[in-house]
Parts: C-alpha cells; structure tokens; sequence
C-alpha cells in the first residue's frame, strides 16, 4: 500500500503508475516534491469520492462502461483504447477502478462549486500603489490633510485611476489587503499596507452585502472552497501514508 486513507486504500501498483504516467506528462525525472503532489492528489481525489459516496452518489457499473465507450469511440476503436490503457499503465479493472473514483471526485467538485452562490458581499474599492514606503507616506499624509483619494489615485495611475473593482472576500492574492478592505467602510481609506508587490493605500467606494458575482470572481471562490473542503476533509480523516 503507498496510503491507507478512512481504511480505504491507494495501492503502491497505483502509485507507482500514476508517477510513471506524471513523470511522461512532464518529460523529466520526478523530483520528491512531484512524487508527494503526485500522492496527495491521489489523497484528495479518494476524500472527494469518499465525500461523493457519503453524499449518496455511486459511479455505478452502468455508468462507468458508458464513459468508456465514449472513451473507446473518441480514440477510434475497443482496440485503441485497450492501446491506449497498456501505453498508461492500465489494465481493464485498474483502469475502471480509477475512472469510477475520477468519477466520484468530479461529481463531488461539482456539488462543491455549486455550493458557492451567485451573490455575495462585496466591496468596490481603488488603489494607491508605491513602491517605495517614503512615498506611501507621504501620499497618505496628503490623504490626511484632505486631497481627494482619486485625484491621487489618478496620478500614480492614469488608465485605471487605481480602480480595483468589485470584489467578495477571498478574492485578492494578499490577505493583509484582503481584511482590510473589508474593515472599511464607503468613503474611508486605509493606513499604508506593505505587500510583496509594494506599499498600498486602500479606499473603499461603494459596498454592498449581495453583489452578483463576476465569473472570475465566483471561480475563485470556487477553488478556494474546493481547498477549504479538502483541508477540512484531511483535519477529519485517518490519513496513513506508507511510502517515503
């Protein structure tokens, strides 16, 4: 056994075939970091059909031979699929065995994404970026004295005016700037807040508690919940790893 995960197993034969179809994706020897990603996705994708499972969804044997038809049907024949699974590291039950758990995992991603909703809070906010943080204080000293935050914004960038948008919670990369945008209300700017990316000073403009969600707004949200799930999931489940 390469894991035993809620006393359900990953086999080391999988593994070990999943590493040798990674290692051909990548065209490179495997470092140590790919073989733990390598395993730890196998990880995930046994909790998300456990999850699929517990939610009362099975890959039944119906459904699992119909996606292999298709399969069959798209590589040209019965015989190009079986090519297909030798050219993998397949044979006819391993190959079925991991389709009904890919199976499983998708459909529980899927309940997972629809988790998140079409409207939640969100905040319209623009930015002051420096990089420098001389010159982020003495912007915000100029926003203390009463110069109008989008006059300044405006300067230091022309095109946009420092506008960021709508946004949910979650949504921007550095969670320093993610809380304090949320701490503001319409009107009201931020002290200097140093990032990787430099020194911002925040405003929010407008605030509402069920803004519609823009795609790529609520697809990030989406993976985040995806992540949280999974982290949730490890933190509840008995995870023995059995390979170095």
């Amino acid at each position: 056994m390469a894991a035993i995960v809620n006393d359900e197993a990953i086999s080391l034969a999988e593994y070990q075939a999943e590493l040798k179809r990674y290692q051909s994706a990548l065209g490179t020897e495997l470092a140590t970091d790919d073989e733990q990603r390598v395993l730890n996705d196998l990880i995930d994708q046994l909790l998300l059909a456990q999850g699929a499972a517990q939610a009362g969804y099975l890959a039944d044997d119906k459904a699992v031979q119909e996606r292999i038809d298709g399969l069959a049907t798209r590589l040209g024949g019965e015989q190009a699929l079986i090519d297909w699974m030798a050219a993998n590291g397949y044979d006819e039950t391993s190959f079925r065995q991991s389709l009904a758990r890919s199976m499983a995992a998708a459909w529980m991603r899927d309940q997972i994404a629809a988790g998140v909703p079409q409207a939640v809070e969100q905040v319209h906010a623009r930015q002051i970026l420096l990089y420098n943080s001389e010159g982020a204080d003495g912007v915000l000293a100029q926003l203390r004295s009463g110069t109008d935050f989008a006059d300044l914004a405006a300067q230091y960038d022309p095109s946009a005016g420092g506008d960021l948008g709508w946004f949910p919670k979650g949504y921007l990369l550095d969670p320093k700037l993610d809380e304090v945008a949320f701490s503001l209300q319409p009107g009201e700017f931020s002290q200097v807040i140093q990032t990787a990316a430099g020194y911002h000073i925040l405003q929010v403009i407008e605030r509402e508690p069920g803004y519609p969600l823009e795609p790529e707004a609520r697809l990030v949200l989406q993976r985040r919940a995806l992540v949280d799930w999974l982290a949730g999931r490890r933190s509840q489940s008995q995870i023995r790893v059995l390979v170095p």
